[in-house]
């Protein structure tokens, strides 16, 4: 439940976009943040692919990027099109034509590096390739691959440089009356991608996709990312994120769901409070928190589950959430329910416990919200 009404320091204004579709996941005009990743396997295995793109969905993910780099991977790309639960992004880089061929394969979004697709003819190949088989695109500016043009003009890249070369793309496409686009300006540099799309985000009404590119592995590329997306998000920037990891693809679409929780911004899943820990705690909280975020993964229903090690701050936490354990004495603890205290459990029974009472609040939550849509 949003406390925002009461609350109004929480509310985060989104900047106004357009919406566009990719396949049916809209994306910009107000719809939800939509997270996205990227299959990593060798896109000519198509069985290995989908396989990737199916374990990323289950974890949340809304759209899933893929890399076409020949003409074997625009072969393998209808096949994986069609049995992906989600629409399939085609990645293009240097040949223009697995562009128009990823778009005949049935790709929802063609994704094109205006660095390095081509001259104005071939970008408007490609664009007229999505407009025959209802792709969107995205304009992909990437700090690392700008035009010659603009690094001789800035002497190197520089927030104005990536902004001027996805205006100037973006010109391209509407030029030839395209409007189904969304648009990134990555860096690594968190500073370099932070400015590159303030100015974005005002020269432009376009969907944003928000990353912070080639951000490192899981624990140094998620704190990059949350710093410079987390901020843009903060700010209202952003229709659609991919966090960019060194790290299996799901890792980064839950990484993706747990920034967009902290800022209210997107809701799935347990969102679990827990203490670091302490002298005073009265169970084992660090091991008991991994198990249970292990056992709940399967939980898509939006709730909180707080894990508090002492009484400290237990009560008051638990006053917030769906679900939660607060650690006493004498191996025992505090089962709260609905805010309110329920009943004494023995640590040992805590996991089980804990895990068949979010079960049965998430089952409460999806009935409510059953009957509620049925009355409508």
């Amino acid at each position: 439940m949003s406390l925002n009404h009461i609350r109004p320091w929480r509310n985060i204004y989104r900047r106004e976009s357009r919406q566009i579709m990719v396949g049916n996941v809209p994306v910009g005009g107000g719809a939800p943040i939509t997270v996205q990743t990227m299959t990593n396997t060798d896109t000519r295995d198509v069985a290995a692919t989908v396989a990737q793109v199916v374990a990323a969905a289950e974890a949340g993910a809304d759209i899933v990027r893929v890399s076409v780099p020949d003409e074997g991977s625009a072969r393998a790309l209808k096949e994986i099109v069609r049995e992906s639960p989600v629409p399939i992004v085609a990645d293009i880089h240097f040949h223009y034509k697995r562009g128009i061929e990823a778009a005949a394969a049935g790709a929802a979004c063609l994704r094109i590096n205006p660095g390095n697709i081509g001259d104005a003819k071939r970008v408007r190949e490609v664009i007229s390739a999505a407009r025959d088989h209802g792709c969107s695109m995205r304009i992909g500016v990437n700090a690392g691959s700008l035009e010659k043009h603009l690094l001789d003009k800035y002497g190197e890249p520089c927030p104005d440089a990536m902004v001027e070369s996805g205006l100037e793309h973006m010109r391209i496409l509407q030029d030839n009356d395209f409007h189904e686009f969304k648009i990134s300006v990555k860096a690594s540099d968190v500073f370099m991608a932070a400015a590159a799309y303030q100015k974005l985000a005002e020269a432009t009404d376009a969907p944003i996709h928000l990353g912070i590119t080639e951000a490192g592995g899981l624990m140094s590329g998620t704190i990059k990312s949350a710093i410079g997306m987390g901020n843009l998000l903060w700010m209202g920037i952003g229709d659609t994120i991919r966090v960019s990891l060194s790290a299996d693809p799901v890792e980064e679409v839950k990484v993706g769901y747990e920034m967009l929780k902290s800022l209210g911004l997107r809701h799935r899943g347990v969102n679990i409070i827990s203490c670091p820990s302490c002298a005073r705690q009265g169970f084992d909280v660090i091991r008991t928190v991994e198990a249970l975020e292990k056992r709940l993964e399967h939980i898509k229903t939006p709730m909180s589950l707080s894990i508090i090690g002492c009484v400290v701050n237990g009560p008051g936490e638990a006053l917030m959430t769906d679900v939660g354990f607060t650690g006493g004495g004498a191996g025992s603890g505090m089962v709260y329910l609905a805010g309110k205290q329920a009943h004494k459990l023995n640590n040992d029974q805590m996991v089980e416990h804990i895990v068949e009472q979010v079960e049965k609040r998430a089952a409460e939550i999806e009935a409510g919200l059953a009957e509620t849509q049925a009355a409508e």
